[in-house]
């Protein structure tokens, strides 16, 4: 507490009172007399000084004073040995917990309403600053892409409007973007895909971002998303209670678009295509039925058991589409896919299946550095059996036990040439009911910094 001077044995008496011991995420609060009655915070940390109690520190502090009145906060880093990047990090914490959806809230009390409109941080160097502005910056601006588009309600984002959102957010980038409506991808024979949007009068929407920032000949790494804007079940119909939760079945293309603005923004040096099947799953009278069977891009039949398993109907084609169009190095699908991953799982990790160790264990560290945490799942050839169908080449569902293997076992028979494919099941991810370091209760923005950091390691380094 370098700076206080006559206001030091004051400030440490009220930690005192307070019972502030330096714990991780605890705040000890103060006014300086002798400065016209400023505010002080003292955020604990706990032992490390490591990129985790930088994140920490900066989105407690950001967190504390959101809506306190303050509307300037600095950060003194003075004194810490962070490095550059856990210095930036501090800046990304608190812009990221900073972030609220308030577009709908009218009658907000004026001490509701955030305050907080600028953070200074002091004391980390020049190269932290640089740090910020390189990388990081572009990555929160991604992330607020993602829970904007998650948080939004199904009646304003749905395929459509999505992809202008998308478009509207990213003008100006470099990014490349092309679009396939209904007509364009039954001409390519996307009928897993179409079987879901069917009972919607939204139309589907394929939407292809592509950044070209590596070698021109070199193939690209493929970010896909399931991309359902409002999931009722379909035929298959969902309780009532919860439903409306459903907005947020889209959270792997939100996280696909997001992370693919990041990319663009900060000019990375990598070929990435980032490709979102786009569909609203609806119980209407044109409805997919249970029983139907449909025939994928890939050509292989379908025996639709469950109209609720309908994401990975849409990926299955999204899938096809890339490898036969992009031939990519590789693939990365993100999808709030199956209740079970939220089962095994809950909201602390999201679940990573995969047919290549390598790739598994890139994405296993990407999600370490960054907080996007994953925990690896099987795939075996037990579980393939389970979703035989006896009357085409593979049923939607498998039995009750091990859904979420089932459902990545699904997507797996559509990998052509052994391509190396990882499935990261975000449902538990994508929205959470509780306010953690790096954001408040709705959305979170799961899988931006992830991909962006995978895409950093594995494509740029």
């Amino acid at each position: 507490m370098e700076g206080l001077s006559g206001d030091r044995a004051s400030v440490e008496a009220a930690l005192k009172r307070q019972r502030f011991d330096g714990e991780s995420g605890s705040v000890g609060e103060a006014y300086l007399s002798e400065d016209g009655g400023r505010r002080i915070l003292v955020v604990g940390i706990g032992d490390s000084l490591d990129a985790k109690a930088a994140e920490k520190l900066g989105g407690t502090t950001a967190a504390r004073l959101f809506a306190s009145g303050e509307t300037h906060a600095v950060i003194d880093l003075g004194g810490f040995d962070f490095d550059a990047d856990a210095a930036a990090r501090v800046a990304l914490a608190a812009e990221l917990r900073s972030w609220r959806y308030d577009r709908y809230r009218t009658r907000l009390k004026d001490k509701q309403k955030p305050t907080l409109a600028r953070v200074t941080i002091v004391g980390a160097g020049a190269d932290a600053g640089k740090r910020w502005k390189d990388r990081y910056a572009a990555v929160a601006q991604g992330a607020a892409l993602t829970r904007e588009l998650v948080a939004e309600p199904p009646n304003i984002i749905y395929p459509e409007s999505f992809v202008s959102r998308v478009k509207a957010n990213t003008e100006g980038l470099g990014l490349e973007i092309e679009v396939l409506n209904g007509p364009a991808m039954a001409k390519l024979g996307m009928g897993a895909l179409l079987g879901v949007a069917q009972g919607s009068v939204r139309e589907p929407r394929l939407l292809v971002m592509r950044w070209n920032g590596g070698a021109k000949d070199e193939a690209p790494v493929a970010l896909l998303g399931k991309g359902v804007t409002f999931d009722t079940g379909g035929i298959s119909i969902k309780p009532a209670a919860g439903m409306e939760s459903m907005k947020w079945d889209m959270g792997g293309a939100g996280a696909v678009a997001g992370a693919m603005m990041a990319l663009a923004a900060r000019k990375a040096k990598a070929n990435v295509i980032g490709v979102c099947g786009l569909v609203e799953n609806m119980p209407d009278g044109n409805a997919q039925r249970p029983g139907d069977v449909v025939t994928s891009m890939s050509g292989q039949t379908i025996e639709v058991i469950n109209t609720d398993a309908e994401g990975r109907l849409v990926l299955c084609d999204v899938m096809t589409w890339v490898q036969r169009t992009a031939k990519p190095r590789l693939m990365v699908d993100l999808a709030t896919l199956t209740g079970a991953m939220v089962i095994t799982l809950g909201h602390e990790y999201a679940g990573i299946f995969s047919n290549n160790d390598e790739l598994a264990d890139q994405l296993l560290k990407a999600g370490r550095d960054t907080g996007d945490q994953l925990w690896r799942q099987p795939l075996g050839e037990a579980y393939d059996r389970l979703i035989d169908s006896h009357i085409a080449d593979m049923k939607n569902v498998g039995p009750r036990e091990a859904g979420s293997i089932t459902a990545a076992q699904f997507l797996q028979r559509f990998v052509e040439n052994d391509t190396p494919w990882a499935h990261l099941d975000i449902a538990g991810m994508a929205w959470s009911d509780k306010d953690k370091t790096t954001y408040g209760k709705g959305a979170t923005g799961y899988g931006v910094r992830l991909l962006d950091q995978f895409v950093a390691d594995v494509a740029e380094g």
